[in-house]
């Protein structure tokens, strides 16, 4: 779908089908949906196309802040989902324009139970992709080791439940805070790579829509991994001008499963 058709899309049905999921929509401790079994995965020569010239390596273990190697790509990462809004807007910019995510929820936020039915196709297809945020986004270097490993296990559960994500190598602490001891209690959960960002929405503060532009205007550029949050509804706003840089500039969005594959 061309930009002018998103945009329209948008405007005419997202903030009606978001009322109700405010900014503040904590879950209940139970997911809202539950995922529909996995469909097995098809034959090599049937498998829906990644991005052009992309060849998965295996997640390094370890921090990444950036996309490995020279290229045009470009990983769009989105954190935590308190804003109903916003998460819908998202949902609608991958189903419709085919743009390639990752998603770093924290499974308190009931928007992503919200939005589970539109988001199964596309983590089917490979065309969003997953990590683990800890479910209530504490600072996990204050916690000991025992709270550490029940926010990550939570947090998996509900992802397995709600979205049907299985397994993935990918975590990203909250506020960014980690060290050797939080890195290593996430491997032991099965998420060896540990990521961060070298570029940012700058949303951990109220913007609005022109900031947001502004900051896709400093950091969509070649490997970077830019990170936003789903938080604030001036996000929906935003969207078809931080889609127009994307265009512009010609990269190509991926996430980060198409960069790193899990461990065998």
């Amino acid at each position: 779908m061309e930009r002018r058709g998103f945009l329209l899309l948008l405007a005419a049905g997202l903030t009606s089908a978001a009322v109700g999921r405010g900014a503040a929509a904590l879950a209940a401790p139970e997911p809202v949906v539950a995922a529909p079994p996995r469909a097995p995965v098809p034959a090599a020569d049937t498998q829906p196309a990644g991005p052009a010239g992309v060849v998965a390596v295996p997640a390094p273990a370890g921090v990444v802040d950036a996309l490995p190697g020279p290229g045009t790509n470009l990983a769009l990462t989105i954190d935590d989902g308190s804003n109903g809004e916003a998460v819908a807007a998202l949902v609608t910019l991958a189903k419709e324009t085919g743009t390639r995510l990752t998603f770093f929820p924290n499974g308190s936020y009931r928007t992503w139970g919200d939005n589970a039915r539109d988001l199964w196709p596309l983590i089917e297809s490979g065309q969003v992709a997953f990590g683990n945020h800890t479910w209530s986004h504490p600072d996990v270097t204050t916690l000991p080791d025992a709270e550490v490993a029940e926010e990550l296990r939570r947090n998996q559960d509900f992802l397995r439940r709600t979205l049907g994500v299985t397994a993935t190598p990918f975590w990203r602490p909250p506020f960014g805070s980690h060290d050797a001891r939080t890195d290593a209690i996430a491997a032991d959960l099965g998420h060896p790579t540990t990521v961060l960002w070298n570029g940012t929405f700058d949303d951990g503060r109220v913007v609005s829509p022109a900031e947001l532009v502004a900051a896709g205007e400093q950091w969509f550029t070649a490997q970077a991994i830019v990170v936003g949050h789903a938080n604030q509804p001036s996000l929906t706003a935003a969207l078809d001008q931080l889609l127009g840089l994307v265009e512009t500039r010609q990269l190509q969005t991926v996430t980060l499963a198409d960069v790193w594959s899990a461990p065998a």
